[in-house]
Parts: structure tokens; C-alpha cells; sequence
């Protein structure tokens, strides 16, 4: 297990155990990336309230959850997508994010691989530019790309195979390695991402205990 990987299982399991340090550990682990994810999906004036209202139902349901920080990342972003699509159903549709695409758009890259494009991707720099993609390569990108999912997890966060979830992400960030292209300017304002997550074999830790009291924002 990264090393990463195993303070964020430690913390977890903490914060099941009521330790509200740990808690706020978590919280600043998960929250940028989650952030990220909800950003997507709602655009940026809600998006803020939406992850809010994730985290509280994470606080209020962390001891039925068991596993480790895979696990732990995903059923995070099970509750945020669940938040999210609520939020898009009272409003009636996805919004549409940023101006048009063509903004980023450089000179054509003489190769447009999904490597290529995990290399060239910055959270806070493109995520308006993913947005604009088809909801499921937009969400497939994002889980396995920003998130950090595997295959597997992101396919039970969204419901579906983790054959649909590679093609989308990898359709996905293909497209994205188009519309960045070559451009010199847009290349330096964006820095690397870890790539995609593969499945590694682990055992899975349980823990459930109760909290000594609700968690609130300000506690995070």
C-alpha cells in the first residue's frame, strides 16, 4: 500500500473511532479532488454547497462505512455524485461551464494519447474544459484521473463496467488532448497528475464504532 494511501486508511479509521483530528485529516485529503468531481457535475456557484452536503452525510454515515483509502475515496464519491445529481434534478439540467471550448484550444498535437493528456492535465486549470465533455467521459476523467479511482471503483461509483469506464475516460482524455494541443502558453499553466489508478490486490480493513458526537462544517 503507498505510503499515502495507508495514512488515509489510518485516519479514516480513526475518525470511526471519534477523533476528530483524524477527521479533519480525511477531509483535507479528499475534499480538493472531491471538490473537483462536484465542480463537473454542477458547475462552480453551487458546487461548494453540494460537497458541503456530501461531507455531512460522510460525517453522519462513517461508522457503516469498512475498507480502506480505495474504498474510502470511492464511496466518497458515491455520496458527492448522489448529492450532485440531486441537486441537477431540482434544477433541471447540467449546467454548461466556462465559455467556449475553443479558449484552450492550441495548434493540433502530432499525438493526442491519453498519456499524453494525463501529463498535460491540471486540476484547477482544465476542469472547466472537462465539464464541457459528455457527461459520462467527463465523470469517468475526473474519478479515475483527478479522484485517483481505479477502474473498478470508479465503475460502482457510477453504476456501471469498468470496460465503459476505461473507454469513456480514455475517449475522454483523448479529446482533452486535442483541444490542449501543443500550445505552448496553455502547456506551462498546467501541471502533471498522477495516472490512472490500476486495481492492486489488498486486504480490506472493517471498522465500525460509533461517533462521540455529529460532525459539522467547522469541525472539518
Amino acid at each position: 500500500m503507498l505510503g499515502d494511501d495507508a495514512e488515509l486508511t489510518t485516519a479514516v479509521l480513526a475518525a470511526q473511532d471519534g477523533d476528530e483530528t483524524a477527521f479533519r485529516t480525511v477531509y483535507r485529503a479528499v475534499h480538493p479532488r472531491l471538490l473537483g468531481y462536484v465542480r463537473t457535475l454542477v458547475g462552480d456557484p453551487d458546487a461548494e454547497d453540494v460537497a458541503s452536503e456530501a461531507w455531512l452525510q460522510i460525517a453522519r454515515d462513517l461508522e457503516r462505512f469498512t475498507g480502506d483509502a480505495d474504498r474510502f475515496r470511492g464511496w466518497a464519491a458515491r455520496i458527492a455524485r448522489n448529492r450532485a445529481l440531486d441537486h441537477i434534478r431540482m434544477r433541471g439540467r447540467r449546467p454548461v461551464i466556462g465559455g467556449d471550448e475553443t479558449e484552450l484550444t492550441g495548434q493540433p498535437a502530432e499525438s493526442d494519447t491519453a498519456g499524453e493528456a494525463i501529463e498535460s492535465l491540471a486540476t484547477d486549470s482544465t476542469l472547466s474544459l472537462i465539464a464541457r465533455l459528455p457527461q459520462d467521459q467527463a465523470e469517468a476523467v475526473v474519478l479515475r484521473v483527478v479522484v485517483g479511482l481505479d477502474a473498478k471503483t470508479a465503475a460502482e461509483t457510477l453504476g456501471k463496467r469498468p470496460g465503459a469506464v476505461r473507454t469513456a475516460a480514455h475517449r475522454g482524455l483523448k479529446r482533452l488532448a486535442e483541444l490542449l494541443g501543443e500550445d505552448p502558453e496553455s502547456a506551462a499553466r498546467l501541471d502533471a497528475l498522477p495516472p490512472q489508478r490500476e486495481p492492486r490486490g489488498r486486504a480490506v480493513t472493517s471498522a465500525s464504532v460509533t461517533h462521540t458526537r455529529p460532525r459539522t462544517q467547522k469541525d472539518m
